[in-house]
């Protein structure tokens, strides 16, 4: 095909956050809910100024046909426009909702007198120590943390002489919001705010003439080979070489600073090529996360997670019978943490691996691994140092492990290992080989919020090709070539994986040429990698049916004629955060079903280990395909791509299916234990 259309990854990206932020705007939303989809909005918005502008910037000195400078605009103009619905829901739904609720939320408001004394209290006992204010003038060996917040105090001391001093909100050691119950409303106040009124006790012989808070974004620690072929990510880094290290992509102040002091801290801190953006008086929204209401009726209703039961005491005797899936967060991960825990004490048991890319803070399956290790069982670990980040905890555990007697492997410096997946090898039992593979990450915390699947198998053909991964990245820096190592049933990115893909489409393409139903449906994270994009055009052309569900980045677009016009692509967002990837090929009516880490990101595909598993126990195969159906029919959170990357609501045609919801009831209804 001549000339393919693309949509451009940072403009997409922008719009899934807007989908983000429509959530926010429905009144059907329970209020709780709608003000942590504005937190999760603000949090991705940072993101994208830590992550994307930098890469953006450095770009527009590299390109001479200016594409990357429209691109800039572009998102600044849809950003402006966000920005300004951020707003709008928040002073025109959700204060207005929180007052009728008994909720007074001081935003922009003055602290009534009355609550003077608890204030000042409270500033004493829990903010004042935490205070650590710099004088601009200087601060040479000073420079603000990273998105974190700051007030810019402007006083005049005992000779009249008006000087300008950063004072920090410690935001991350005291709560961004106080509670403060009265008989007739339940006031919140921000931090800054109980600062802000108590500044002339942290200055008392100045005059303090204003205060203002600001906040300024750097870019977070790029690894642009992750992102851009190797010759374009030589070059952006040259440019980022440039300027300061994590040199300033944002600079947030509050409306009415005077432009004097604007420019000294601009000239202080070099901000001279970051955005300044006037902001509200308020930033680090994300914050609102931790929003202090409580109660059922502003929070989704509750969903227990659905228990998983089994036919035997040990889940490892189940397993050595029967695959078990495991749908996270409608099921409880119990039989995940289980899985390990049977490991670590399991006599059989000779060795153990895993790989951890984001590690939850209180891991329960590290403390069983490194059970494991005290038992006297081999257990290797490899745990992945570049998961963004989540850098510090993952290194905290990784010596945590290492001191417990733990294989601690790293990754290449080139090649991230991001497949979700753990090995176990027994001896003197008919299935030697017990293994797990997910979707998702082997994280406890973000099983809650997060939709994965996980299946543990004693299928042991596949679970010798995992081993054959292990060792594999056992090899460190001696790698060897994709000749020397093959995969018989797993798809593996750097071997087989892309390949595997492109022929399960081709022979769709060559069952529709033949006159035969053919279709495909893949649901997955990112879709960006334009050699498979180009494959799907082609199978669209040839008749094929493609429906995808792609929840954030998508550069394929849909309905072209002569391109794309067997294709067409939902958006969920709803309580969970959809992660799961699944790959489905109609196969003239014997579906093959894979699923996997890996979504269709350059990074993925060329610069990752990721690890696809097919499915072959026919009633997991079967639940599968009845879950995406659910998804496929969402008309209630599911929103359309259109060819110009906006979100167009589903018209529901029939009776309302919401997919999360539906897919809950539905499990609930399966047998316990049998995956039906």
């Amino acid at each position: 095909m001549k000339n393919p259309v693309f949509f451009n990854r940072d403009i997409s990206w922008l719009y899934f956050n807007e989908r983000v932020l429509q959530e926010a705007e429905k009144p059907g939303v329970p209020l709780l809910e709608r003000i942590k989809f504005l937190s999760i909005y603000s949090s991705n918005l940072d993101e994208f100024y830590r992550v994307r502008i930098p890469a953006l910037l450095a770009l527009q000195k590299i390109e001479k046909d200016n594409q990357s400078q429209s691109v800039y605009k572009q998102s600044a103009a849809i950003i402006n426009k966000q920005l300004n619905l951020f707003g709008n829901i928040l002073l025109n739904d959700v204060l207005p909702a929180l007052k009728k609720a008994g909720y007074h939320f001081l935003y922009n408001e003055p602290i009534p007198e009355k609550l003077t004394n608890r204030i000042n209290h409270y500033f004493f006992t829990r903010v004042a120590g935490m205070l650590q204010p710099v004088l601009l003038h200087d601060a040479v060996d000073f420079f603000p943390e990273n998105n974190e917040l700051y007030m810019a105090v402007v006083l005049k001391d005992s000779t009249k002489k008006e000087k300008l001093y950063l004072v920090n909100i410690p935001g991350k050691d005291v709560n961004r919001f106080l509670l403060i119950e009265e008989p007739e409303a339940k006031y919140i106040i921000f931090l800054e705010d109980i600062i802000q009124s108590n500044l002339q006790h942290v200055f008392p012989d100045s005059q303090i003439t204003g205060s203002f808070n600001i906040k300024i974004t750097r870019d977070a620690e790029l690894n642009l080979t992750d992102e851009y072929e190797e010759e374009l990510a030589e070059k952006i880094e040259k440019q980022l070489a440039k300027r300061d290290n994590g040199f300033a992509t944002r600079f947030l102040y509050e409306p009415k600073i005077p432009l004097r002091y604007l420019h000294n801290i601009i000239e202080v801190f070099n901000l001279h090529n970051a955005a300044v953006v006037e902001g509200g008086k308020y930033h680090n929204l994300k914050d609102l996360a931790s929003f202090p209401i409580s109660g059922s009726n502003f929070s989704y209703p509750v969903m227990p997670a659905l228990q998983i039961h089994f036919n035997h005491t040990l889940l490892f005797q189940h397993i050595t019978q029967k695959d078990v899936a495991v749908h996270a967060p409608y099921q409880s991960y119990d039989s995940i943490l289980r899985f390990f825990n049977e490991a670590s004490i399991d006599p059989s048991v000779q060795e153990i691996s895993t790989t951890l890319y984001r590690v939850a803070s209180d891991s329960k399956i590290v403390q069983a691994l490194i059970s494991a290790a005290k038992n006297g069982k081999k257990v290797t670990v490899l745990v992945e140092l570049k998961a963004r980040f989540d850098e510090a905890n993952n290194i905290r555990w990784a010596k945590k492990m290492k001191a417990n007697g733990v294989k601690i492997m790293y990754s290449h410096n080139a090649l991230k290992v991001h497949a979700k997946v753990a090995l176990i090898k027994r001896e003197h039992a008919t299935h030697p080989y017990l293994g797990l593979l997910a979707t998702g990450n082997l994280n406890e915390s973000t099983a809650r919020f997060y939709t994965d699947h996980i299946i543990l198998t004693a299928h042991q053909y596949i679970l010798t090709d995992l081993q054959t991964l292990f060792d594999f990245l056992s090899k460190k820096n001696n790698y060897p070539g994709a000749a020397e190592v093959s995969f018989k049933h797993l798809l593996v990115a750097q071997f087989n994986l892309q390949q595997r893909f492109m022929q399960l489409i081709d022979r769709e393409i060559d069952n529709a040429n033949k006159g035969l139903p053919a279709s495909v449906i893949i649901k997955m994270n990112n879709l960006e990698e334009e050699r498979l994009i180009q494959k799907l055009y082609d199978a669209s052309n040839a008749g094929v049916k493609i429906q995808l569900l792609i929840r954030s980045v998508c550069r394929l677009v849909p309905g072209v004629p002569q391109q794309s016009e067997n294709i067409s692509i939902k958006r969920i967002v709803d309580r969970y955060l959809e992660h799961g990837r699944i790959f489905i090929f109609f196969n003239n009516g014997n579906p093959e079903v894979f699923m996997g880490s890996a979504d269709w990101m350059n990074r993925n595909i060329y610069r990752r280990i990721e690890v696809c598993f097919p499915i072959y126990d026919a009633a997991i195969k079967k639940q599968m395909l009845n879950i995406i159906d659910l998804q496929l029919n969402d008309n209630v959170q599911a929103a359309w791509i259109n060819s110009a990357s906006n979100n167009i609501p589903v018209e529901a045609m029939g009776p309302p299916i919401r997919s999360q919801q539906a897919i809950y009831e539905y499990l609930q209804t399966a047998s316990p234990g049998q995956n039906n």
